[in-house]
């Protein structure tokens, strides 16, 4: 089974520490959908710890729900892990956290990447981490190419395989999170929010299934 990513963007109303507010603190501004609708599990690894096959440090793991979630949210959430005991892992993340993500930085679990691309379907691609050994199934089907003396006497470059480019490469948080991933969307959203808002006040709140 694999796993999908739910949720909303929030916003804190400015007014909301006023004695005569009387709403919730917090209200929903934009579903997750359509801003991001992917299935990468690098990118759910790096920011919350979830299907992290590398060793992540993620930004914002198993926190749950926020207390003062907002109750569209809440709504949402309770309902639908009534229904899916496969729902799980929520958690929530403001934007002045992720607006110090370092992009540069790379899973302590791994090497690098190697990105397979057939020209025989090149809109597909197929990413293989690599520690201090090759993946095994990768050197059965496509053979050891320049790198027979292992990943870590290799530099970073691409070679060909018969039909197959090879593309070995460093793999940071920027591959995982950045343009053409389809969170520079969601990011874009929470940055326009913020200006208005406040970075602490704009938070991404999320869970899994």
């Amino acid at each position: 089974m694999g796993t999908d990513i739910y949720g909303g963007i929030e916003i804190r109303n400015p007014n909301a520490d006023e004695d005569w507010y009387t709403r919730p603190p917090w209200e929903r501004a934009i579903d997750l959908y359509p801003l991001y609708s992917g299935r990468d599990y690098a990118a759910f690894g790096c920011l919350f710890g979830v299907r992290d096959l590398v060793g992540w440090e993620p930004v914002a793991a198993g926190r749950g729900l926020p207390p003062d979630v907002s109750p569209e949210l809440r709504k949402e959430f309770v309902e639908v892990a009534g229904l899916d005991p496969a729902v799980h892992g929520p958690t929530w993340v403001t934007w002045a956290e992720l607006a110090r993500i370092d992009l540069d930085a790379a899973p302590a679990g791994v090497r690098g990447a190697l990105v397979l691309r057939d020209d025989r379907t090149p809109a597909l691609e197929e990413r293989r981490w690599v520690t201090d050994d090759w993946p095994p199934d990768v050197l059965d089907r496509l053979g050891p190419g320049p790198a027979a003396d292992g990943p870590a006497a290799t530099p970073f470059g691409e070679w060909r395989a018969g039909p197959t480019r090879v593309s070995y490469r460093r793999f940071t948080r920027r591959d995982a999170l950045g343009p053409g991933t389809g969170w520079e969307h969601v990011f874009a959203v929470m940055r326009a929010l913020a200006g208005r808002f406040g970075d602490e006040h704009v938070r991404l709140v999320v869970y899994f299934d």
